[in-house]
């Protein structure tokens, strides 16, 4: 067994970066913890440190008592970058790095160690922490530190597994001392009471300021009067929040409560303390972010160095209650520069994120809270809304309507004891929820509940789509989850069914996130055949057809998602109601072309065949799949997509107002090149049926769709044919959205009211058992028959048209006395009758909202028949004088 992991003392963290450039603190340290009910004497002890690459070791010897449950700061080297540490209770001059190395602590001799690459196993060794890429650990390193993170040991009690992946986490480091202690022995019953037992002059409004950011940051408190409203005894956040018995109602922007850092303080609710220590506001840092760049919102704390209790029984604040009209139906504030936290005063009165500030710390309360995210059991959160009428879903939920239209009356639940009822939206916690306002990366802010309302289960059900009729074809999008042969047969089972008993046994599926043979292993295997042998075979044991797949094999590591997992595209078909086109040449590196048939219909050149798959705006994304099908004798052209996730973008509820999307950058490029495939189609045959379908990872509102959609002139999205309250395929952080999308063609979509049938089934978003994190979508179609062939031509003279004038369309060939309808995009702008040899010319006006770019105009007879011909609209600069 690698360290002791019975050992009353562990290392409970360890920061390198000290002094270094963007540096938190000025100098490296090892943190120690006593799990113990007894103190120990460290004389003779040491802690030691390793390069990421050496064998060799260098100590500093250790002296004093690290007292029970208590912590122990051993200062190292540094530099001039952050602040001071705490008072350190041992100083050495180790220079620990930044990113990888390791630290061992050594029970009973100071001399450096000698065991080469085996320290984590050798005698005297009694805990061993190797982070980055260390050639040493127990178990499994931690990942790499940097200038402004440590490793910090976060199981419940600081236990110690021999596993350093497991048993500690990334974040900003927090620096204790073993001076952090109850208020001793001090007797606070006396007449006149001890100076010790006296208030300072500092409130805890005080110390939270009128703003997000504390004005005393840095800056050491005296004796803090508050009552302990709830305790956090787990986690790498452990410690209590207090809150002013009788707070200043003046002062509504800053809150009366505080959480105070610390796990060694024996506290509980009800307790009246004195807290002396230094304020911060504290950062969560995700991977990769530093103080400077995360878009985490600050929880402002003290750090006690005493914790003096002055009083127990009493009792505690009420709370605010949180009625409909509370919380400000505005989420976020508008402030010069974007973050929020320049803001000195907030107005609780002007936006969400302000009132939250107003009352960080403090004891609110949500009466029979209804559920807006499923919970999740495994993470300990549920997110509920205060606002029940607040773009309420149809279901429950509540969606959001537009980037400034987040829902403001969404909050998370992260109750104290970790435990929330596997409940689904539109459930209630029925009776009062209450607890002390905090703030998660993973949700903005939160309410830690010490009280949660009783579970009523409102018996939400999944939906199922309607059959497809004998002269509809059926094509649905279904994200399946990286989807792979080592998933359990529950989840294949789930799947299946949903396909059969939801979907209604679509005709065509567009699957998502198929992953290889051998799932996250990544070793090169790209091949999916027993993903999907194990999927169509549990649709078919469910009842379903015998689907057939097709498919295009990526490049091993280039599509994205997770490492190894080679997720992919895939086109389910079955073959007894339709049939596939296929035409050989497609790979991950050739694209599929259009070209035009003998019947005048769009032909694909590959079926099927990948849109452009070597352009740039696929990198590290999944590249759209095409083919062709015929449904009783018509061809309909298919094209599932997986565009670019949204990892990169600022937490929407953070400092950061707006949020920067930076990934919306590349799905406009994706949208951009998908575009120009539709349009090549169009090209060839303006009434082709062409239907995409899949995960877009973008709002129906977002400037991506309305690239693809050249906005709403080419595409349809039928996810806006629903009533708004319908519009979601997604739950996120509690908020119902839209990043599944299915689009047809505007004659397809215009044709007749019972052309398209659409249809979002809801069997996973909503739910607490889910088969997939996305919900799957089914339309309906009767695809237009091709249109009869002409022997008329058309042709726009001249060819580039300057924005807002008019062109010409000279027409030959047609029947004469023939009348014919002109559109541009699809749009009819003027008519016409050729004369009596079928000829014509006819004047075009061009209105302003046909922008700079290639563009289609149309003629066509009353039998249907169209001859078309494209143009390009360009701009003055563009127009070319001769």
């Amino acid at each position: 067994m690698a360290v002791d992991t019975a050992s009353s003392v562990v290392i409970s963290e360890v920061y390198g970066g000290g002094g270094n450039s963007g540096a938190p603190f000025n100098k490296d340290f090892v943190e120690l913890f006593n799990r113990s009910a007894a103190d120990v004497d460290l004389t003779g002890w040491s802690v030691q440190y390793g390069s990421a690459t050496g064998t060799t070791y260098q100590p500093t010897a250790l002296t004093g008592t690290i007292p029970a449950g208590g912590f122990f700061l051993i200062a190292e080297s540094g530099g001039a970058t952050g602040a001071a540490l705490p008072s350190p209770d041992v100083t050495g001059t180790l220079a620990l790095s930044a990113a990888s190395g390791k630290v061992a602590l050594v029970s009973g001799s100071s001399t450096a160690l000698g065991c080469g690459t085996s320290c984590s196993s050798a005698p005297g060794v009694v805990d061993f922490v190797g982070y980055g890429s260390a050639n040493e650990a127990a178990g499994t390193a931690t990942p790499a530190l940097s200038n402004a993170t440590s490793a910090q040991r976060t199981t419940s009690p600081l236990a110690d597994t021999g596993n350093n992946a497991a048993d500690f986490v990334v974040a900003a480091p927090t620096p204790k001392t073993q001076t952090t202690a109850t208020g001793g022995g001090t007797d606070c019953g006396t007449t006149p009471p001890s100076p010790a037992c006296v208030p300072g002059t500092t409130t805890i409004q005080d110390v939270q300021g009128d703003g997000f950011v504390s004005t005393l940051v840095g800056q050491t408190v005296t004796k803090v009067p508050g009552v302990v409203t709830a305790v956090r005894s787990s986690g790498s956040g452990r410690g209590f929040w207090m809150q002013e018995a009788s707070p200043d109602a003046s002062r509504t922007s800053a809150s009366s409560g505080v959480f105070v850092f610390t796990s060694s303080a024996a506290v509980s609710p009800g307790d009246a303390v004195l807290v002396t220590g230094k304020v911060s506001d504290f950062y969560t840092l995700s991977s990769g972010e530093t103080l400077a760049t995360t878009a985490s919102l600050s929880v402002t704390e003290i750090a006690p160095t005493l914790v003096t209790t002055v009083g127990t029984g009493n009792a505690l604040p009420a709370p605010v209650v949180l009625t409909p009209s509370t919380v400000p139906d505005r989420y976020a504030p508008t402030v010069a520069g974007g973050n929020v936290e320049a803001i000195t005063t907030v107005d609780p009165t002007n936006s969400a994120l302000e009132f939250w500030e107003a009352h960080e710390g403090m004891r609110v309360e949500v009466d029979n809270a209804r559920v807006t995210g499923p919970g999740k059991t495994q993470y300990g959160e549920i997110y509920v809304t205060t606002k029940p009428a607040q773009q309420a879903t149809y279901r429950g939920g509540t969606y959001i309507a537009g980037y400034d239209s987040v829902p403001s009356g969404r909050v998370l639940l992260a109750p104290a004891n970790g435990t929330v009822p596997a409940a689904n939206v539109g459930d209630v916690l029925a009776g009062a929820t209450i607890g002390p306002v905090d703030w998660s990366t993973f949700g903005g802010y939160d309410i830690v509940a010490t009280t949660l309302g009783s579970y009523q289960d409102n018996g939400l059900a999944p939906t199922s789509a309607t059959a497809q009729a004998a002269d509809q074809l059926s094509i649905a999008t279904y994200n399946v989850e990286n989807l792979a042969p080592s998933d359990p047969a529950s989840k294949y089972a789930a799947l299946g069914a949903g396909v059969v008993q939801n979907l209604a046994s679509p005709d065509i599926i567009s699957v998502e996130e198929i992953q290889d043979n051998d799932g996250a292993a990544d070793d090169g295997v790209v091949a999916a055949d027993q993903t999907l042998t194990k999927f169509t075979a549990a649709i078919a044991a469910a009842g379903g057809p015998a689907y057939q797949w097709s498919e295009i094999d990526p490049i091993n590591d280039q599509d994205g998602g997770q490492p190894g997992g080679n997720i992919r595209v895939v086109f389910l078909y079955n073959p007894a109601r339709v049939s596939l086109d296929a035409a050989r040449g497609g790979s991950p590196t050739t694209a599929v072309g259009v070209t035009r048939a003998a019947d005048g219909t769009a032909q694909l050149t590959q079926s099927p065949g990948l849109v452009d798959p070597t352009n740039a705006a696929w990198t590290s994304s999944r590249k759209p799949l095409a083919a062709e099908f015929t449904f009783q004798g018509t061809k309909v052209v298919v094209v599932g997509n997986h565009f670019a996730s949204k990892l990169g973008d600022q937490n929407a509820d953070g400092r950061f107002q707006p949020a920067a999307r930076s990934s919306e950058v590349q799905r406009e490029q994706q949208a951009a090149v998908l575009n120009g495939f539709v349009h090549s189609v169009l090209d060839v045959d303006p009434r082709a049926n062409v239907v995409l379908a899949g995960d877009f990872n973008d709002y129906q509102f977002s400037p991506s769709i309305h690239t693809l959609t050249d906005n709403g002139a080419t595409l349809t999205d039928l996810i806006n044919t629903l009533p708004q309250n319908e519009q979601y395929t997604y739950v996120y952080n509690g908020i119902s959205q839209v990043l599944d999308h299915i689009f047809v063609t505007k004659p397809l979509a215009d044709a007749t009211p019972s052309a398209v049938e659409y249809q979002v089934i809801h069997v996973n978003s909503e739910f607490a058992a889910q088969a997939s994190d996305h919900d799957p979508q089914v339309v309906r179609i009767r695809p237009l028959a091709p249109a009869p062939i002409t022997d008329g031509t058309l042709r726009v003279v001249p060819n580039r048209v300057l924005r807002g004038t008019l062109t010409l369309g000279l027409l030959s060939g047609f029947e004469g006395k023939e009348r014919l309808v002109i559109k541009v995009d699809g749009e009819q702008l003027t008519t016409t009758t050729t004369d009596k040899h079928g000829r014509g010319v006819v004047l075009v006006p061009l209105p302003q909202r046909f922008g700079v770019g290639q563009h289609t105009m149309t003629a066509t007879t009353p039998a249907g028949a169209v001859a078309s011909a494209t143009f390009t609209v360009v701009s003055l600069g563009g127009l070319r004088v001769f």
